[in-house]
């Protein structure tokens, strides 16, 4: 056998083997009847938590995967289970989440969309997930060096994971023309959740969430449940008991040393428009406080996202002190100054430890403080929510064995 003969057979068998590869995972995706892919800015992995756990409810069997704070399995019973990445975090991990649901007999599955570009994006719906009903939460100026760079190219590059065929929740209300076209063109329903859908979710049923959840999320996860035949109330019930994101907006409340310290977790929130929305929703909360505080974890591979929140801070109600931990902070704390916000404000902690920058706001925080984490939550973030968690109050309804 001549040596072109042999790569021309070498070259058919590694067709063919990816050809069967495709074959199988198409079988396996269509043996789950129910898929659901949500995308967006911001929100995805609570979304993916709330429809998953109405339906659970319900009694479907269904699958869960979040990328968001920490990536996440989440198995019919709600058990929850790392995802192990071996090297870089790559998309055709998603291909392996989707074997797992067909080989147990899944009924659904609902699984958030973990890719940036624009033709990842697509590719991810249109050959791997192929969903039956797509979520599109919200089109905010993020990522933009990679979506952009303007935020209508944000939306067309989120429409990328509308289903062929099916059917499109979305929250989103200022590109809705490119919503209703991207649809048109893949044969798929729009479904709208409006600012009235959200308002009629009602501030008793919010209330029994353990932690602060958005009214639009709700609203997004029940409209997906009711097309799916899952009463309201079963639907609720089961979102109040699901467990959050780690990244999910929490309080702890701290009685430190004669401070009274509230700490707000908003460190999943890293788009100005996010922020922005966590910082006022703190302030109607605790109007009464002294100090206010915000922490924004900055990384030195997102610069875009550091200016972006430096031109934002001037023009938001102030606070007293912002401190800047993560890398790369340099970035936000000159477009700060740039655009108004006067460097005496500003207290740069890049590279200490957890334990230092914990003391030091601390410190600043006077008799009564509130204090929001923004930016990002991978390393420090994480750490800083550890120390003040572990600080804080325990709720009235949480034991603590003696023993």
């Amino acid at each position: 056998m001549t040596l072109p003969v042999a790569l021309s057979l070498l070259v058919v068998v590694i067709v063919g083997l990816g050809a069967f590869e495709y074959w199988v995972h198409v079988r396996q995706v269509a043996s789950i009847p129910i898929r659901i892919h949500v995308n967006g800015t911001r929100g995805k992995s609570s979304v993916v938590r709330l429809i998953a756990a109405a339906l659970r409810e319900h009694g479907l069997a269904v699958y869960a995967k979040t990328t968001g704070s920490l990536a996440r399995l989440i198995a019919p019973d709600g058990t929850e289970f790392p995802v192990y990445r071996p090297g870089m975090t790559n998309v055709i991990e998603q291909l392996r989440i989707l074997a797992i649901a067909a080989r147990e007999g899944a009924r659904a599955i609902v699984i958030e969309c973990m890719a940036l570009r624009p033709s990842l994006q697509s590719l991810c719906e249109l050959k791997m997930i192929r969903s039956t009903h797509g979520v599109i939460c919200n089109a905010w100026p993020d990522h933009l060096d990679v979506m952009g760079p303007t935020e209508r190219d944000v939306a067309l590059a989120l429409l990328g994971t509308c289903p062929v065929g099916g059917t499109l929740f979305t929250g989103e209300r200022e590109y809705l023309p490119l919503f209703e076209a991207v649809c048109a063109e893949r044969g798929s329903r729009l479904v709208v959740v409006d600012a009235e859908a959200a308002a009629r979710v009602r501030d008793e049923e919010m209330a029994r969430f353990s932690y602060i959840e958005h009214k639009e999320n709700v609203a997004l996860a029940l409209a997906v449940a009711e097309s799916l035949g899952v009463p309201r109330d079963v639907a609720l019930n089961g979102m109040v008991r699901a467990t959050p994101d780690a990244g999910a907006l929490r309080e702890f409340e701290l009685d430190f040393f004669g401070r009274r310290v509230v700490f707000v977790n908003g460190f999943a929130a890293n788009d100005p428009v996010a922020t922005e929305r966590i910082w006022n929703l703190t302030l109607a909360r605790h109007p009464g406080v002294r100090t206010r505080i915000m922490v924004l974890n900055c990384r030195f591979d997102r610069p875009d996202r550091s200016r972006q929140l430096g031109e934002a801070l001037p023009r938001w109600a102030p606070a007293h002190r912002y401190f800047l931990v993560g890398t790369g902070t340099y970035a936000l704390a000159r477009t700060a100054v740039a655009s108004g916000l006067s460097p005496t404000l500003l207290t740069p902690l890049e590279g200490e430890n957890p334990a230092v920058v914990f003391e030091d706001i601390l410190g600043a925080c006077g008799r009564t403080a509130i204090v929001v984490g923004a930016g990002n939550i991978a390393g420090v973030g994480f750490e800083l929510l550890r120390y003040f968690r572990n600080r804080a109050r325990l709720p009235e309804d949480v034991e603590v064995d003696a023993a």
